[in-house]
């Protein structure tokens, strides 16, 4: 599923999740990735699955996911564990283990032309796009496992305090005074712009990147596996999924990023007409979690990119696409 690290969660969480599954572990190793969360590759006795330990709240990341799974390959649910009673027991996740290749692994490969990589990316695009089809009755973040949607400021209203929190908790090494000045004055001037989606209310993955989705190669074409990682999902406008893809698209091969674009774009719901404009508006919504992201600690390596991000935004101004 992802790469194999050395450290494996306590034995008391394994213990745990073998006891509710009524099944023995016979190993467990902790799989790479995962900011706010340890996730496990356990074998059973009688197969594989995914343990996700700590996160905010693996209730509502398990809600979001059974809604999603209408209309995106998500991985099932098995179980979900409120923290124990021991100091080092998090909440957990149990999900069904889904074989596939981490859509990352494939765009740093030099092993597929460039028709093949125009074809990944707009299976990717129809799946995200697929994303949007969940809807709420407002838009806002989840407060509960019912995904009750919380009532919130209009984005328009949020981003710029959002950018002047983040930025005050953002270290100079990483970007300078007037960098972080640059990029608040940014925000003011571009989030009037996000009153035409304030009151949109669809699901929103809000952490669509490459690592977070498995891929296959099928005969001549591509599917993708499973859409992972829903812990920050919430109710909004989907064109910052669409942003989130492509955030670090210089990284990515031009046609995969031409074929992500266009895959978003021709796979709207029936109900969501694609407005003008829309892959500026979802980098702008997108700056909401640039900011955030270069808060992160020293030596992050996502942090270190979006702060590049920001530097290029403020010379240059926010991409049209």
């Amino acid at each position: 599923m992802t790469a194999d690290v050395e450290v494996g969660p306590p034995a008391e969480e394994i213990s745990r999740i073998a006891a509710a599954l009524d099944s023995t572990v016979l190993a467990a190793r902790t799989l790479a990735g995962g900011y706010s969360h340890q996730t496990c590759l356990l074998t059973l006795a009688d197969g594989a699955v995914v343990a996700r330990f700590g996160g905010a709240d693996p209730a509502v990341e398990a809600a979001v996911m059974d809604a999603a799974r209408r209309h995106v390959p998500v991985p099932e649910v098995l179980l979900v564990l409120p923290a124990g009673a021991g100091e080092q027991s998090r909440p957990a996740m149990v999900i069904e283990y889904v074989a596939g290749t981490p859509l990352s692994e494939v765009l740093a490969s030099d092993g597929f032309g460039s028709a093949a990589m125009a074809e990944l990316g707009a299976e990717v695009g129809r799946v995200v796009a697929g994303i949007g089809a969940v809807t709420y009755d407002r838009p806002g973040f989840f407060a509960d496992d019912r995904l009750t949607v919380r009532e919130e400021q209009p984005w328009s209203a949020q981003l710029p305090e959002v950018a002047a929190a983040c930025m005050a908790n953002t270290p100079d090494v990483r970007l300078d005074p007037a960098t972080r000045a640059g990029w608040l004055d940014l925000c003011r001037a571009y989030a009037p712009a996000l009153v035409a989606v304030d009151g949109w209310s669809r699901l929103v993955h809000a952490d669509v990147n490459p690592k977070n989705i498995l891929v296959s190669r099928t005969g001549g074409g591509w599917r993708v596996d499973a859409v992972l990682d829903w812990e920050f999902a919430y109710s909004g406008c989907p064109y910052g999924d669409a942003a989130n893809m492509v955030r670090f698209g210089a990284d990515d091969p031009a046609r995969y990023v031409v074929g992500f674009r266009r895959g978003f774009a021709e796979h709207q719901p029936d109900d969501l007409p694609l407005v003008e404009q829309w892959a500026r508006l979802g980098r702008i919504l997108d700056m909401f979690a640039l900011s955030d992201l270069v808060t992160r600690p020293f030596g992050n390596p996502v942090a270190d990119r979006a702060a590049e991000v920001i530097r290029d935004w403020v010379a240059d101004g926010v991409p049209r696409s």
